[in-house]
């Protein structure tokens, strides 16, 4: 016998989308700009700038990530458990590379050496790079669907029955081939709004030439998710959209509209990330075909009395951290380029 859902489970799964959504569109970028500045940067100032354009926005936008994580704990901890258990190895790795890319950050200005600052400009790089891939690759078995089952004897705790290798199914490397090519040209896309002079000249270059990788890559994807794990017309639609809001982008790069290239990136990431939230509904991602009993946002949720006071702690706390991440975007809203830079203090002498 199915039972549905309540308001307030629907509620939070829609507020767990609209969570990790956030994180996808604005850590997105982020990640992009790790990945770009060893490589857009030809000497230190360049690569300041690039690091300064996420400097003031990179942690508050991985508060997202945190936010969803703990908002899946409280409101399905079925789903946590499961997930996590899961995807073990992938979750550490992302943690790794998360580490990585924040010591990046903090410790590259610690020394006067370019050795020393290029090799954590290339943490940055590879961790953005490692985390975008691990995102994709995950994102793309919820649309295909995790298989679980019932433990043995306990028919309420599920487990995933599929290996770590099952992870690495066609669709879902191409789905991670997909997310690091999207979040690079949202990235650069970001570059080219933040910055101004060469800097500037080479991110829209760029954009232009990874953009045109994006629509095939990404078309290839939308069309393969559609055909084998499709959810419908709202599925086909969603496509369209975000497929429009890819070539917006690549054409807006190319008129020099950067504002409207940074909304059609960003259109197009929210949109993809719709429809595998809706693809995820109601078993949350999990193919449960062989289990007695199915994982899903009724079987999975915590009590009424929790959702009840998580909803009212919502109701008071997200507008507050809305409106101070918004007031920080506007804050650093300005343009960089390397005349904003001061001259860095000189290697010290070796001493003889």
């Amino acid at each position: 016998m199915t039972v549905e859902p309540t308001t307030l489970q629907l509620l939070w799964f829609c507020l767990v989308a609209v969570l990790w959504i956030g994180f996808l569109v604005l850590e997105g970028f982020d990640f992009g700009v790790g990945m770009l500045i060893p490589h857009l940067g030809r000497n230190d100032k360049e690569r300041r700038v690039l690091v300064n354009t996420i400097g003031p926005l990179w942690d508050g936008n991985e508060v997202w990530l945190i936010t969803a994580g703990g908002a899946m704990f409280a409101a399905f901890p079925g789903w946590y458990a499961t997930l996590f258990s899961a995807m073990y190895m992938p979750f550490f790795l992302i943690l790794v590379a998360l580490i990585i890319r924040g010591l990046a950050f903090e410790y590259r200005a610690k020394r006067p050496e370019q050795s020393w600052k290029y090799r954590w400009d290339r943490g940055a790089s590879i961790g953005s790079f490692m985390v975008a891939l691990i995102f994709g690759i995950g994102f793309s078995n919820f649309v295909i669907g995790m298989p679980v089952d019932v433990a043995e004897g306990r028919a309420s705790v599920h487990v995933f029955t599929g290996g770590f290798w099952s992870l690495f199914h066609p669709f879902a490397v191409l789905g991670g081939v997909v997310f690091v090519a999207l979040f690079l040209f949202h990235g650069a896309i970001f570059i080219a709004l933040k910055t101004r002079g060469e800097i500037h000249q080479r991110a829209k270059a760029f954009a232009a030439r990874i953009g045109l990788g994006v629509i095939g890559g990404g078309g290839a994807w939308l069309l393969w998710s559609n055909l084998a794990y499709g959810i419908g017309v709202s599925g086909w639609i969603l496509a369209l959209v975000a497929a429009g809001g890819l070539v917006l982008a690549w054409y807006m790069v190319r008129i020099d509209r950067d504002g409207w290239a940074f909304v059609g990136t960003a259109v197009a990431t929210a949109v993809i990330a719709i429809g595998i939230f809706l693809r995820m509904f109601p078993d949350l991602g999990f193919d449960n075909s062989a289990a007695s009993q199915p994982l899903n946002i009724v079987t999975a949720s915590a009590s009424p009395m929790t959702l009840g006071i998580m909803t009212w702690t919502a109701v008071f706390f997200i507008p507050i951290v809305l409106a101070y991440q918004a007031w920080t975007y506007w804050v650093f809203r300005r343009r960089l380029s390397t005349k904003n830079i001061p001259d860095d203090h000189p290697e010290p002498a070796p001493i003889a």
